[in-house]
Parts: structure tokens; sequence; C-alpha cells
């Protein structure tokens, strides 16, 4: 098998611990290893390809909810629309829109998570704290109406390095944002979850308060 169980185990057990939602970051692993972690009771599974995303849900089991983590672009939303259980990288109000308009194709209200930068590598995408919160609000306010979407929290990506006060710093201020929000809870407004930690650093996010955590090569060995 070429997934580490002990490993599983281990991460599965801090999460539950901390009342969290460990999603196996199954980006270019193949269909056996998503199939042997399911064995053991996992559900929850992330991926960052559209076309890939496409091609295992087609052929694995149904009950499995599908995290999409990656960028969307939106023209490749149409394609998960009818699926996917939680999309976690928003980074425009062009892409909630598209998603709104995909979901209400499907007779679906997708679930979504607002992507907050707060990395200092360009790479990353995602709304700064300002920017996140005058959407919430017009969300909140009935200013952006989106019937089809569900905004269930915030996503971060932490910077890639070994400097724990750095990652302490940006893990600290993600939980200040996400607390900071009024949280005034409407049908497609519900912000109870925090997503950020993920191999290397997911002990550290679930100390300072991730309620879902993304972890991939800890789980299934590094990618090739």
């Amino acid at each position: 098998m070429a997934v580490n169980e002990e490993n599983y185990r281990q991460v599965f057990e801090k999460a539950k611990a901390a009342q969290a939602t460990l999603v196996a970051v199954s980006k270019v692993k193949p269909v056996s290893d998503i199939l042997a972690l399911y064995a053991l009771g996992q559900r929850d599974f992330g991926e960052n390809y559209v076309q890939e995303l496409v091609e295992k849900e087609a052929v694995l089991p149904k009950d499995i909810r599908w995290h999409f983590i990656g960028h969307l672009q939106s023209n490749k939303v149409k394609y998960i629309a009818p699926f996917v259980h939680l999309i976690h990288g928003v980074d425009g109000e062009k892409l909630l829109t598209e998603i709104n308009k995909q979901a209400a194709k499907n007779n679906r209200i997708i679930n979504c998570l607002l992507q907050v930068h707060i990395a200092e590598e360009e790479t990353k995408f995602g709304f700064d704290g300002t920017e996140v919160t005058a959407l919430i609000h017009r969300i909140s306010s009935g200013d952006l109406v989106l019937p089809n979407v569900a905004v269930k929290g915030l996503m971060a990506m932490a910077s890639f390095t070994d400097d724990i006060e750095k990652l302490k710093k940006e893990f600290a201020v993600m939980k200040a944002l996400f607390q900071q929000q009024a949280k005034p809870e409407t049908s497609n407004l519900k912000l109870e979850t925090l997503s950020m930690g993920m191999s290397g650093d997911y002990e550290l996010a679930l100390e300072y308060g991730s309620t879902m955590i993304r972890v991939g090569s800890l789980l299934f060995g590094a990618r090739s």
C-alpha cells in the first residue's frame, strides 16, 4: 500500500482532537491510493486540477466529499459544479458569481471558502483582509445576491518556510480576521470553517484555530 497508514492515523487523531476536518490532498496520486485511504474511513479528498478531479470523481465511490483546493479559473467551474463538495480558493467576486451561475444550472448550492492572502510569496492568490471583510458585508447585507452559493468560511496558505515565528504571525493574523467577522448568518453565509495548515505546518495551524487542514505528502508520500 502506497499510503502511510501510521501517519494517516496520527494526523486524523490530531485533527479530531481539535474538532477539525482532515482533507487528504490526493492531487497526482492514483485512484488506488485514494481507495486505500477510503478503506481506512477517509471521505474528504482535495484536488488541485479540474480535469484530474473530474476523472477521479467518475470512477470513485459517490460518498467521497471532493474539495477543490487549487486556483480555479472561471471557465472551468462548470466541470466540477455538478458534484464538488467545497471550493476552497475563491479569490475574486467574478469567480464567486460564476460558481453561483453554474450551481443554479445544476440546481445545487455550492459551498465555498474565501481565500485570504497572508503569505509573503507573490505566487499566492487571495483577498486582503479589507477586501474580504467588504465582500462578506455585501453578501450579509443583501447587496450581493448569490442564492446558489454558501460562503462557509475562510481559507489561507501560509508562507512556505521553516521560520516558526513567521508562521505563527500569519496564522494569528488569519485567526483574528476570522474572529473579527460579525458572522451574521444568512441562508448563504455561515462562517464556520477556517481552512489553513498543510503537511509541514498543520499542527501549528490547529493551535491557531484551524477547523480544516489540507494534508498530502504526509499521507501519500512526496509528489513524484
